[in-house]
């Protein structure tokens, strides 16, 4: 036994320096620590006080309070207005300065183009169009005057705006818009014809039966179209010209009508006569006309005028040379009654 316990004593005898070592490594280790510590405690408060020398206190400025109405504002105004107040400012002196400086219509036309070629972009183009009932205007003619061109996209083509566009061309009496997705575009339109010339104050149009102005008288397309004269004979003229068409030994001979005070209508035959017609009872009076060419060869004579707006005659004027052939005969007749007299 007392060797054993012997044995015992001299073992722990030899843990015990390990112990103690291990035990002042760790003391070396916790007191590096508070070293380093310290160390960065130290630097950090010496780059702090160079930063509150550095910078100075700003002088706090006493602000009067404010007058009644701007605190009233302040207090009861929502938040940001004057934020949106001043972008408004902003749009509408843009807005302002595009009006009054006539770029109006440009800034229009640009952002049109802009949505039309992003709708154009994502499949909506025009690709086909479709005009049907043309006879006078052309296809481009057309789609210019409906404002189609080739920026415009099927999407935000107004259909009837561009009806309304075509309808206001006074070739086109009626117009159809139909808009088919994604790319197809079919106008019907309803065309005038073109009915007569018309001459006022010194101008020739060419004008629909219902008395519209179709266009100035440029083309010699034209040309074979009855001719009316006169303020007033554009919306006349399809009534009168259907009576005359009923005595067509008189229309086949006649250059123009004339529409005289808005009241009767005077003719002028192709060889110069003038025809003074009346007010009243119009077709009686070309009966009559017709049958006195038949029979006595009216127009065939050497005279300037037939007046036939007296209800129980008829006036008829010479011409120059047939009235002195005229006085001639009359003077001889008057010297050979006189000779017999003697």
């Amino acid at each position: 036994m007392d060797g054993a316990g012997s044995l015992t004593r001299s073992f722990l005898r030899s843990l015990r320096p390990q112990a103690d070592l291990k035990a002042a490594a760790v003391g070396a280790v916790v007191l590096l620590r508070e070293w380093v510590q310290d160390k960065r405690d130290q630097k950090r408060a010496v780059a702090q006080n160079k930063i509150r020398s550095k910078t100075k206190a700003k002088p706090v400025v006493e602000r009067e309070p404010p007058p009644r109405v701007v605190a009233l504002v302040e207090r009861y105004m929502p938040r940001r207005v004057g934020i949106t107040m001043t972008v408004l400012l902003l749009v509408g002196s843009c807005g302002f300065g595009i009006v009054r400086g006539g770029h109006l219509q440009d800034f229009i036309t640009a952002v049109s183009d802009a949505r039309n070629a992003l709708a154009n972009s994502a499949g909506f183009r025009i690709t086909s169009v479709v005009i049907n009932g043309r006879k006078q205007l052309s296809q481009d003619e057309i789609l210019a005057v409906g404002g189609v061109s080739g920026r415009s996209s099927l999407l935000f083509l107004d259909a009837d705006v561009v009806r309304d566009k075509l309808k206001a061309n006074p070739w086109i009496a009626d117009a159809t818009v139909l808009k088919l997705y994604p790319g197809r575009l079919m106008i019907d339109i309803t065309e005038r014809q073109a009915f007569a010339l018309w001459q006022e104050a010194g101008r020739l149009s060419v004008i629909a039966d219902d008395g519209a102005v179709l266009e100035p008288y440029v083309s010699r397309r034209f040309l074979s179209l009855p001719l009316v004269v006169g303020k007033g004979a554009d919306t006349q003229a399809r009534d009168f010209l259907a009576l005359l068409a009923r005595y067509p030994q008189i229309n086949s001979v006649t250059k123009a009508a004339i529409y005289v005070g808005e009241r009767r209508w005077n003719l002028r035959l192709k060889d110069g006569l003038d025809i003074r017609l009346p007010e009243q009872d119009v077709g009686n009076a070309l009966a009559m006309l017709s049958r006195l060419d038949k029979e006595d060869k009216l127009f065939s004579r050497d005279i300037v005028a037939v007046d036939m707006r007296l209800p129980d005659r008829l006036v008829v004027q010479l011409s120059d040379d047939a009235a002195k052939a005229r006085e001639d005969l009359f003077k001889d007749k008057k010297k050979k009654k006189a000779g017999d007299a003697a």
